[in-house]
């Protein structure tokens, strides 16, 4: 009697095995079926770069945003764009190079936020003078996590070539430095940044940073 119970028991336990890998199958495959599967896929580097630049474009084009009066919200929309697909920190810490480590994590932070600040306003002031010029994707190139998407600028007088260089983190790509016709931004502020420390001093180059960013929110 003892036996037969103990035989009842485990095949009453197999065949709730068995309906539960069947109710998870189904749930897989409905889920393959509306698409959900796939919503946790990191977008390509390329798509990334084209929306970035695809949000910004609405944003300066957009005819009531384009008006004197709302030209601090559209400056404000700009920033915010540029900043959810940049990577400040990263950016920061390769332009300021070696003179990173020596820094306190306080001091990183301060840097970082200024850095955003000076690059993402200078950013938005440029693109703010666009006139529907033809932007071509042309070749992406990538070893992860890092990638880069070669672009083009197309005006009626002159072309720009733009590599965005992107850096996979935390299932996303940013970008942490842009190549105008082969000049590195990073590697320019580097230069900068050097000359500054070397010259004067690190809290020189953070005042300068802050007179900078000012100069630029003036109106």
């Amino acid at each position: 009697m003892i036996l037969g119970e103990e035989n009842g028991s485990s095949v009453l336990a197999m065949i709730k095995t068995i309906l539960l890998q069947i109710l998870l199958c189904q749930l897989l495959l409905w889920c393959n079926v509306l698409g959900i599967a796939g919503t946790n896929e990191i977008p390509d580097p390329t798509s990334v770069v084209k929306k970035t630049i695809d949000e910004v474009i609405e944003i300066v084009t957009d005819k009531e945003l384009r008006t004197s009066e709302n030209h601090s919200r559209r400056r404000i929309l700009l920033e915010e764009t540029i900043s959810a697909y940049f990577s400040f920190t990263e950016m920061a810490k390769r332009s300021l190079a070696s003179h990173w480590k020596n820094r306190s994590e306080e001091e990183h932070q301060e840097f970082v936020r200024l850095f955003q600040s000076l690059l993402s306003k200078t950013y938005a002031g440029k693109i703010e003078d666009y006139s529907g010029e033809e932007v071509q994707y042309l070749k992406e190139r990538r070893k992860d996590p890092y990638a880069e998407v070669q672009t083009k600028i197309l005006s009626p007088k002159t072309e720009i070539f733009l590599d965005y260089r992107l850096l996979q983190k935390n299932n996303r790509w940013l970008v942490y430095d842009v190549v105008v016709n082969g000049v590195s931004l990073v590697k320019n502020y580097r230069s900068q940044f050097a000359r500054i420390i070397h010259r004067s001093s690190y809290e020189e180059l953070v005042t300068t940073l802050r007179e900078k960013s000012n100069e630029i929110t003036a109106p």
